[in-house]
């Protein structure tokens, strides 16, 4: 991924980190076919497609677990009411009675800490990336929202130098060092009531792991 964004003012997006070439299946795949293709690429889930790359599901993992888990087991009428889907899925074969669907998709203008939101909230390990037609550009996955952590240390500090500081005019006297990823402010600041803003702006930067404020008044 690029050391810094496009426009250094600018969050990274989903298409900075995204992977282009996405391993998918249609609708008609069969369930084997699935999980040979889940081994070769060492990938967690597949877009299921339809027509020209429109994603219409995602098969995962846990869709095709329940095949084994209820291999030898004989359900209660509690576990039947429960777990309806999963017994349906144990019955599957096809990626379109696997598949989740409507799948859980994010746009390529999408910014990392909004992809990282929805993973939390819909609890998806990655996320389809479509255009607005809902056709497939890409797919993101937790580790590609987590490569910013691997800027170094000194992009960072000149992307806060370049941006941070140089829109904060008041805090010219201080001083920035980033080591393993942890800000370190010191020097003056004579309004100590922008500690505060100060830290809030670096660590919006990407890449950014922690910000240690040391900073005296003149």
């Amino acid at each position: 991924m690029p050391d810094s964004p496009p426009d250094a003012s600018s969050p990274y997006k989903v298409s900075d980190v995204m992977t282009h070439t996405v391993i998918t299946v249609g609708r008609k795949a069969p369930f084997k076919e699935i999980v040979e293709l889940i081994d070769e690429w060492k990938v967690s889930a597949l877009p299921v497609l339809e027509g020209k790359d429109r994603v219409v599901g995602l098969v995962s993992e846990a869709d095709l677990l329940p095949k084994e888990e209820f291999r030898d087991d004989d359900p209660t009428r509690i576990d039947v009411a429960r777990r309806l889907a999963d017994l349906a899925k144990a019955g599957a074969v096809s990626a379109e009675e696997l598949m989740t669907s409507p799948a859980v998709t994010v746009h390529a203008d999408a910014t990392l800490a909004e992809a990282a939101r929805v993973m939390a909230r819909r609890r998806v390990k990655r996320l389809p990336v479509v255009d607005n037609s809902g056709l497939l550009l890409g797919i993101v996955s937790r580790a590609d929202l987590l490569k910013v952590f691997l800027r170094e240390d000194e992009h960072i500090a000149d992307e806060i130098r370049g941006t941070v500081l140089a829109e904060l005019p008041a805090v010219s006297e201080v001083t920035v060092s980033v080591t393993g990823g942890v800000v370190t402010v010191g020097g003056a600041l004579r309004d100590r009531a922008l500690v505060p803003v100060l830290a809030r702006a670096i660590r919006a930067v990407e890449g950014v792991v922690d910000v240690e404020m040391d900073v005296t008044q003149p």
